[in-house]
């Protein structure tokens, strides 16, 4: 049970990144998925790219565990990984711009994530 809880958070945390570029722009990563979603239905080629089809794949195989009787762990660690590139590499840039609101949003997926592999370690 804890192995499901601990997916879903990491689905969870991960939707509140936050992007911010230019002077005027600004997303969470729950608004830019939907608008993820809905091009890959009108315009595929357009959504096509790793930083957006890693993550979606990996909430993806994370949702499937939430559904296991016992998560497996490959699909619980390839999902996190499959999130945790577009989010590690949202910590980094907004460390490096020392951006606090970019690396605060992260923060939570982060620390889930390292409870997640505490976790499947013990079990």
């Amino acid at each position: 049970m804890k192995g499901k809880i601990l997916n879903g958070l990491l689905i969870l945390t991960s939707l509140f990144g936050y992007l911010e570029w230019g002077k005027d722009n600004s997303v969470f990563l729950f608004q830019a998925e939907a608008e993820v979603i809905s091009k890959l239905f009108t315009d595929p080629a357009s959504a096509a790219h790793p930083f957006t089809i890693l993550p979606l794949v990996g909430q993806l195989l994370l949702f499937i565990t939430l559904f296991q009787k016992r998560p497996v762990n490959v699909l619980t660690y390839t999902g996190m990984a499959g999130i945790g590139v577009l989010l590690v590499f949202m910590f980094v840039i907004g460390v490096i711009s020392l951006n606090f609101r970019i690396v605060f949003s992260t923060i939570p997926f982060l620390i889930v994530s390292f409870l997640t592999v505490k976790h499947l370690r013990r079990s």
